[in-house]
């Protein structure tokens, strides 16, 4: 295993606050899933700023940012049963991995975090 991508990125919670009002960046920045889960999350605010910053870590991990026709709605991040942040590894992601390291098998790590005023997202591209 080696790695080939790391990518962090943190935001203002503010700054997302500010753009939860309009429903064409939610539309165009988070998965029909994602939103779906908002639903039933208190904190709406922290919940989608973590997302959006794990999706800018994701894209710096590649090197390349939203080329590719990668756009941030494509990266769709997903809690596990014990509450852990992923990557839901899509086919549209498996293709721009592969055209990007020439690689099928591969591992994301994600972690995120957030306080009041600022969330944060640190992650890692590594061969299997």
């Amino acid at each position: 295993m080696r790695i080939l991508g790391i990518g962090v990125d943190i935001v203002e919670n503010k700054r997302i606050k500010l753009l939860l009002n309009n429903k064409r960046f939610l539309s165009r920045t988070f998965s029909k899933n994602e939103i779906k889960i908002s639903k039933n999350i208190a904190n709406k605010t922290n919940f989608f700023a973590k997302r959006f910053s794990a999706k800018e870590a994701f894209a710096k991990s590649l090197g390349t940012g939203f080329r590719y026709n990668l756009n941030m709605k494509d990266i769709e991040i997903l809690n596990n049963k014990e509450g852990r942040p992923y990557y839901n590894k899509s086919k549209k992601i498996n293709d721009i991995v592969y055209r990007r390291f020439k690689i099928r098998n591969y591992n994301l790590f994600l972690s995120i975090s957030d306080e009041k005023d600022y969330s944060i997202a640190f992650t890692i591209l590594e061969t299997k």
